[in-house]
Formats: C-alpha cells, sequence, structure tokens
C-alpha cells in the first residue's frame, strides 16, 4: 500500500508521506539517488498544486487545511531543509515557493506555520541560518530565511541566538553573491523591527558595536559600504536612542568615523559624513569626544571648506555641511605648546 501511495498519492496526507519517503531515501543509494530526485520533484510539484491550484482546479481550503497538518505532524518542512542540499535545482524552488506560502497561511489572527517553527522545531530556523555555509544552498536559506523573519516572533528568535553573529563573518564569504545575500539577511535582522532591534542593541551594544566596526574597517570596498549605510539606517532610528548615545559618547567611533571622511572614495565620504555629523551636533558630548573634535578643529575646518558635494545635487546635503561647519567653528581652542 506504501508503494501505492508513493506512486499515486491520492490525498493531501498520503502526498506528503510519500514525499518524506522520498526525501529520507535520497542518500540511500548513489545508483538511486536520482530516482529519488525525480520523485520528490514530483511530488513538490503537486503539493504546489493543492496550495496554488493548477489551470485545471482551484485550490481548495480543505485540501490545503489537511496537507498543512501532515506537513507539521510529520516534520516536512524539517526534513525538506535538513536535505535540501540532496534536491536537485528545481525542487529547491519549490521548496522555498512551498515554505512562503505555508508561511503566509493564516487561521484567524494566528499563523500556524510560524508557531510550528518557534514551537515544534526551531531547528529548521537553525539550518536556514547557517545555510550560506554551504555554496550550493545559501541563496535559498536566506530567501526562505528572511520569508521568516517578517515576523517578529522569529526575527526575536534569530537575533537572540548565538548564530546570528555569523552573519558578521558570512559577509566576507569569498562567493560574492553568497556574501551579498548574507548582507540583505543581516540588514533585514536590524531595520525591520524597529522596537525589538532597539532592545536588542541596547543590551548588546558591546559585541554588536565591535562586530559593526570591523565590517566599516573592511578592505572590500562592497562589505564597507553596505556596513556604513546600515549604521547610518540605525542612527536615523530614534527608538535605538540608549545605542546611539553610547555610540556618540566613544571616541573609538569617531576615529573611524573620521577614518572614513579621509577615503579615496566619494561615496564613503558622503556615507561617513552622514555619521561624522552627529558626533558634531550631539548637545552633550563626552569629554573624550570633545577633545577630538577641538584638537582637530582647524583640520576639521579645512576639510569642510573644500569638501565637494555639489555632484551629489542634494541642497539638504549642502546645508548640512554648512551647519556642521558652522558647529565646528564654535569648539573651543585648544592651547598648544611649542
Amino acid at each position: 500500500m506504501a508503494f501505492l501511495f508513493k506512486r499515486n498519492p491520492k490525498t493531501p496526507q498520503e502526498l506528503v508521506r510519500a514525499l518524506n519517503e522520498s526525501v529520507s531515501k535520497l542518500d540511500v543509494s548513489s545508483d538511486n539517488s536520482k530516482k529519488y530526485q525525480d520523485e520528490c520533484t514530483r511530488f513538490l510539484t503537486q503539493v504546489k498544486v493543492v496550495l496554488h491550484g493548477d489551470d485545471e482546479t482551484d485550490p481548495q481550503p480543505d485540501q490545503i487545511s489537511f496537507l498543512a497538518q501532515e506537513i507539521y505532524a510529520t516534520d516536512c518542512l524539517y526534513y525538506l531543509i535538513a536535505n535540501l542540499k540532496k534536491l536537485n535545482f528545481d525542487s529547491r524552488k519549490d521548496v522555498l515557493i512551498i515554505f512562503s506560502t505555508l508561511l503566509r497561511r493564516q487561521i484567524g489572527s494566528k499563523s500556524p506555520t510560524v508557531d510550528y517553527l518557534i514551537n515544534s522545531k526551531p531547528e529548521i530556523i537553525q539550518i536556514l541560518i547557517r545555510g550560506p555555509e554551504s555554496q550550493e544552498i545559501g541563496l535559498i536559506c536566506g530567501q526562505i530565511l528572511r520569508d521568516c523573519i517578517k515576523y517578529e516572533v522569529i526575527n526575536r528568535f534569530v537575533i537572540s541566538s548565538p548564530l546570528f553573529w555569523n552573519f558578521f563573518q558570512y559577509v566576507h564569504l569569498p562567493v560574492f553573491e553568497i556574501a551579498t545575500d548574507s548582507f540583505t539577511t543581516l540588514h533585514d535582522l536590524l531595520t525591520i523591527h524597529k522596537k525589538l532591534v532597539s532592545e536588542f542593541l541596547a543590551n548588546n551594544y558591546d559585541q554588536f558595536n565591535t562586530q559593526i566596526n570591523k565590517l566599516i574597517q573592511s578592505n572590500n570596498y562592497v562589505t564597507k559600504r553596505q556596513s556604513v549605510r546600515l549604521l547610518s539606517e540605525l542612527v536615523l532610528q530614534r527608538q535605538n536612542q540608549l545605542f546611539l548615545n553610547r555610540y556618540f559618547d566613544d571616541s573609538n567611533n569617531l576615529k573611524i568615523i573620521m577614518i572614513l571622511l579621509s577615503d579615496k572614495s566619494k561615496n564613503l565620504q558622503i556615507e561617513g559624513f552622514h555619521i561624522f555629523k552627529f558626533f558634531v551636533a550631539k548637545p552633550k558630548k563626552s569629554q573624550r569626544v570633545l577633545d577630538i573634535l577641538a584638537k582637530n578643529k582647524d583640520n576639521f575646518i579645512e576639510f569642510f571648506n573644500t569638501f565637494d558635494i555639489q555632484t551629489f545635487n542634494d541642497a539638504n546635503l549642502v546645508d548640512e555641511r554648512d551647519y556642521i561647519l558652522g558647529e565646528i567653528q564654535k569648539l573651543p581652542e585648544i592651547e598648544r605648546i611649542n
């Protein structure tokens, strides 16, 4: 009977069981790997039809419900994600579609798949977090994880996990596409749910500040610019006030941003300026920050008098430059001993 279900599953429940069976056999025998890959492809296609319909049939809510319940009950999503590397390319894309569709499924105000991931099988999220470690599935895992973290409870789970800090290493991976995708995930984790992130930054200031500063000082131009832009976004969020108070009182941070102002890249200079201006404009500066600003007052005046921002065609940028220049001119003079 199981054989018949595997070949011609009649119900959503049978379809899920047949899919699980084929997934479990993917590496039983290398001689049959293609056969089981093809079976997985066929069953995944049928799952998509149940969820989305096709040219001949529309999706049926009761059939979707039966399918989803069986997927949760048998941990089908876990086995698909755990064996993602063994599936062929088209099947991996189907897993993405199925996973994302189930994530969006709601019953009243509840999201059953989100509840399942958090309460029953958080290992799935952990596998997705570590996806960039595999070149074959890194991009698919990144896409699925970004769909997951649209839900605050999953975003909280990820940034609360020790695995979260891996993303600061993943952005240095030699495969450009995966490194860039990893930064996209890192960016979303720190920008989508603003209140959640403000709590995270306040509670993890030291570790986050150390990691973001390493990225800003990277030798890789793309990594450096993406990191500065991410920091700029975080600086503009009022919810992050506790983090910002500590960040702009830290003289080491000021020194790092000052180096950006002298970078040979005009874009990095501008990105650096958007952070530097807050050090200058902050009404109550720490003594160390004030000392550095005052000590370099003449250099700053010379720099901003020749700071070419006209090519950016941004009137606000010109106004900000002029305001910061005026604030620098008000800084106290440092008595120099000859």
